[in-house]
């Protein structure tokens, strides 16, 4: 696994990890993860591993404001970062990420499949790219919200926007990770463009919706909902599976769950379908 550092469009850096199958001209798929993720958080190495193994390539990297630094990349050291992140920085971070591999990787890769693959937020953020972005060929979403709006509208807006500042409580590090109400201001400035339910309905692409029936983060009926809005879709239910598909951080390979077993395999046989 190579890593590798680029610039983003606004000037921060983005670390990828790139994991290159040893045979040349295979399809790219491009991880992104979620709100509050990182690209090696709990299993994603290993899933890594997995795709390679079977005939592919895998990039991973990590968004350039999600609050971890390219000298600590596995904890949440830079919280203003994380509180000046919106959906647009994403989107522009995905480019990014895009244009590198195809300008960087054309004699390694088979730059006419790159595929996307995003889990919970990044599920969104990867769905939002496939339709605006004509070099994606296949989409998978690991548990992706379908709605970014009914995220943000509450009762509380006024006092979000009095304060500047929401916290929101991070169970795992025991952080108040904090969102400026620049987020806010930004999702309005640019709602057409981040209707995950608008994108749907114009992807003309084949995508996989993969989605745990216990997920209490994401309910299942978003997942339900973007079936029901992109054409060329098959959603795969998974049995007494969670948000993360029954996997922690950190990971331990010996106890690697039936549920993300699932995902990774369907996943696989997916892209390479």
């Amino acid at each position: 696994m190579e890593s590798h550092v680029i610039t983003s469009q606004r000037g921060k850096e983005i670390l990828l990890d790139l994991n290159l199958n040893s045979a040349t001209n295979l399809p790219l798929v491009i991880f992104c993860h979620g709100f509050k993720g990182f690209k090696d958080w709990g299993p994603f190495n290993e899933v890594s591993k997995q795709f390679v193994n079977s005939g592919l390539n895998f990039l991973k990297f990590n968004f350039s404001f999600n609050g971890v630094t390219v000298n600590d990349p596995n904890n949440f050291v830079d919280l203003e970062a994380f509180g000046n992140n919106n959906f647009t920085i994403e989107l522009e971070d995905l480019e990014s990420v895009i244009n590198w591999s195809l300008k960087q990787l054309q004699d390694k890769v088979d730059t006419n499949q790159i595929y996307l693959m995003g889990h919970s937020r990044g599920g969104g953020i990867s769905i939002l790219k496939s339709s605006q972005n004509k070099h994606i060929k296949k989409v998978v979403s690991w548990a992706s919200v379908s709605d970014f709006e009914r995220r943000i509208l509450n009762d509380k807006l006024d006092l979000w926007k009095e304060r500047g500042v929401a916290y929101v409580f991070n169970v795992r590090t025991n952080q108040q990770m904090p969102l400026y109400y620049q987020f806010y201001e930004d999702f309005i400035a640019n709602k057409e463009m981040l209707s995950i339910k608008k994108a749907s309905k114009s992807l003309q692409i084949p995508v996989l919706i993969v989605h745990g029936d216990n997920d209490e983060t994401v309910y299942f009926k978003e997942a339900e909902e973007l079936k029901s809005w992109i054409s060329h879709s098959h959603l795969l239910k998974i049995e007494d599976c969670d948000h993360v598909f029954n996997a922690k951080h950190p990971f331990d390979i010996q106890m690697i769950p039936k549920e993300l077993k699932v995902a990774i395999e369907e996943s696989i046989s997916f892209f390479k379908g």
